[in-house]
């Protein structure tokens, strides 16, 4: 007996297709007809980028009688997260598989508010990887967690015949503790809030498809991988909660698989409020641009690995842009949108010309293999 429905959606899908891993709308029915009526709870219906664990709920179903220290333990809100990697080329203009994978890992859990803390690794090897390649990755995964000041704390290694593994692929985890006060989540967007991006979007995509495309420019376009913990820790110092009447950051979003449009189409439905935004207002640097109108790409589209996307009450985007902007990793913030009671759940974007578009999420894969 099946214990799972099998709607419409993925009814025209027999087997896997490449588009049920893009971040787009064939990956979201994925989710929502399969994967979440399976294994449905609480815990799991964040469908956030990380999920919040509070220990005090846990707490609260058992004796009272505990200890001083069990009681500070049980007082804590952890964020949990898992992500895989199978990124190709292995190695790409500004990163690896290894860097990616820590900083993709570090990031969701920053995307709540979070301290990272410990990660694991898990290594799916195939039979011939040369030895030096898997040297520089397994270095590259160590001095990531350097600058982003987490540990790996457990780790796994398997390997595949080869034929079957192209090459390396990464699983991570990672927990990090949230500080009191934090409430960030998807569902937190309330009309008047402003949305501000970290920097230029589509880096990382155009930095993957420019090597396997064979294309060049005057400036080689490199991937923005970069642990964000860092200036999400900048931004809460800016803005700390209890500031305002509100809390001064309502939702965080790392913009990666379906780039600034599939955030944007998240936070709406998940928050059931509308979202608008200025095309001319999303950075985005010139040769992403032009690698984009060569391979018929929108670059809002197009995945990052270092920026983020942040709703934030309009009383405080002045303060959270400056912030953004004195810290190395938001010095091209920019406020591009607001979020508005009307038209919930859809994302309109101004055009140049003084129209507007809908920009929904992508309905196949676009780029496929970029993480």
């Amino acid at each position: 007996m099946n214990l799972w429905t099998c709607p419409l959606p993925l009814r025209h899908y027999p087997t896997v297709v490449m588009g049920h891993g893009s971040g787009g709308r064939m990956m979201s029915d994925l989710i929502q007809h399969l994967f979440a009526p399976l294994f449905d709870n609480d815990l799991l219906a964040q469908l956030g980028d990380s999920t919040i664990i509070d220990l005090r709920q846990i707490a609260d179903g058992r004796s009272h009688a505990i200890s001083n220290q069990q009681s500070a333990i049980s007082n804590l809100r952890l964020a949990f997260t898992t992500d895989s990697f199978v990124v190709s080329p292995l190695i790409f203009p500004g990163g690896d598989i290894g860097e990616l994978a820590v900083n993709g890992t570090v990031n969701d859990l920053a995307m709540s508010g979070a301290r990272p803390l410990f990660l694991s690794a898990a290594f799916i090897l195939e039979e011939g990887l040369p030895m030096e390649t898997l040297g520089q990755i397994a270095s590259s995964v160590a001095a990531a967690c350097r600058e982003a000041g987490v540990q790996l704390v457990a780790g796994d290694t398997k390997v595949v015949n080869k034929g079957h593994g192209d090459g390396l692929y990464i699983n991570t985890s990672g927990i990090g503790v949230i500080p009191p006060g934090v409430e960030i989540a998807a569902k937190r967007a309330r009309p008047g809030d402003v949305v501000i991006v970290s920097g230029t979007m589509g880096d990382h995509g155009m930095a993957i498809m420019s090597v396997r495309e064979g294309l060049e420019f005057e400036t080689q376009i490199e991937s923005d991988t970069a642990p964000l913990n860092g200036l999400v820790e900048t931004l809460l110092a800016a803005v700390p909660p209890g500031e305002h009447s509100d809390s001064p950051l309502h939702c965080l979003r790392d913009a990666t698989r379906g780039g600034l449009a599939a955030v944007l189409n998240e936070l709406a439905t998940a928050s059931r409020v509308g979202i608008e935004f200025g095309e001319r207002q999303v950075p985005v640097r010139r040769e992403v641009n032009a690698a984009c109108e060569m391979l018929g790409l929108d670059p809002l589209y197009v995945a990052n690995e270092g920026k983020l996307v942040a709703i934030v009450p309009g009383p405080s985007a002045d303060a959270v842009l400056a912030a953004m902007r004195a810290h190395p990793l938001g010095r091209e913030a920019t406020q591009i949108g607001q979020v508005v009671a009307a038209h919930p759940g859809l994302v309109v974007a101004r055009t140049g010309i003084g129209g507007s578009r809908v920009v929904d999420l992508p309905a196949g894969e676009l780029l496929p293999r970029i993480c």
